[in-house]
């Protein structure tokens, strides 16, 4: 048994996506989460710089006394895995986007066509389509980037006709002309407009990486015997910049009162400090 906590990073609020799905699947399990929201969205930056970027904050999660980090962000994933899992041999690091890939494996056959939607450096690594066709390359497989979405969720623009449009504006066409029957959200953030897509496009079958990791968690724990044992610790939710979305995510995902969590406001400089301790 092992009660330290799981730690999540993101860009922002996106991971947050995946908390949900752990806190069902494993109600023992505790949390330390990093939302680097003042410098969101990485899917713009360049790969050196989103490097950097995850580097402190593991590093940060790593002198909390994590047993494991959990990348909740499928740019991260795509750009820096490796990177994160040389710098920490010691503990399970997990990408988002293999997951997912096994999923499409799984569950897609010729027969299918299956969208990847995503930000432009998840997008242009391919990582999804590449592994997706090392498993099965009889798949038809169709990407297309989607910027603008992560920073209209980032400031809560999502239950309304803005959020709407700028769906078709990305996947209208994509959709339609690729004919695609089966979509990945390629992206964190996504899944918080998943009903919008739902709505405007009803026969989508929709694979969410948020939820398929869990099941990576769950594997790495049970091997390594690292379950949570009744765990009393408060779960804690830092941000790089602690916004109202942000606190009322939190807040809806633990609706019970009885609930332990936490916020901090943590600027990266701070961060980085506290880590280099």
């Amino acid at each position: 048994m092992d009660n330290r906590p799981i730690g999540f990073f993101d860009s922002g609020l996106g991971g947050l996506t995946c908390i949900p799905h752990l806190t069902k699947a494993l109600p023992e399990e505790k949390i330390i989460y990093f939302g680097d929201t003042a410098r969101t969205p990485y899917g713009s930056k360049a790969t050196s710089t989103i490097r950097n970027f995850s580097l402190q904050i593991a590093d940060f999660l790593v002198q909390n006394d994590v047993k494991m980090i959990v990348i909740a962000c499928n740019t991260v994933s795509a750009t820096c895995l490796e990177d994160l899992q040389m710098r920490f041999p010691e503990i399970p690091v997990v990408g988002i986007i293999k997951p997912a890939v096994q999923r499409v494996a799984e569950s897609c056959n010729e027969e299918n066509r299956v969208g990847i939607i995503g930000t432009k450096v998840t997008i242009r690594s391919e990582q999804y389509k590449s592994l997706i066709l090392n498993l099965r390359n009889d798949l038809n497989i169709y990407s297309t980037p989607c910027p603008a979405f992560v920073p209209l969720i980032e400031e809560g623009i999502i239950k309304n006709e803005i959020m709407d449009m700028c769906i078709k504006y990305y996947l209208d066409d994509f959709v339609n002309k690729n004919q695609i029957d089966t979509l990945v959200l390629g992206c964190t953030h996504y899944p918080l407009i998943r009903e919008n897509i739902e709505k405007i496009y009803p026969e989508l079958r929709i694979i969410d990486p948020s939820e398929e990791i869990i099941n990576s968690i769950r594997t790495i724990l049970e091997e390594r015997d690292m379950f949570a044992d009744n765990s009393e610790a408060e779960n804690v939710f830092y941000a790089s910049d602690l916004s109202e979305n942000f606190t009322n995510m939190i807040n809806t995902i633990f609706d019970s009162p009885n609930a332990k969590v936490m916020f901090k406001n943590l600027d990266i400089e701070s961060a980085k400090a506290l880590a280099e301790e």
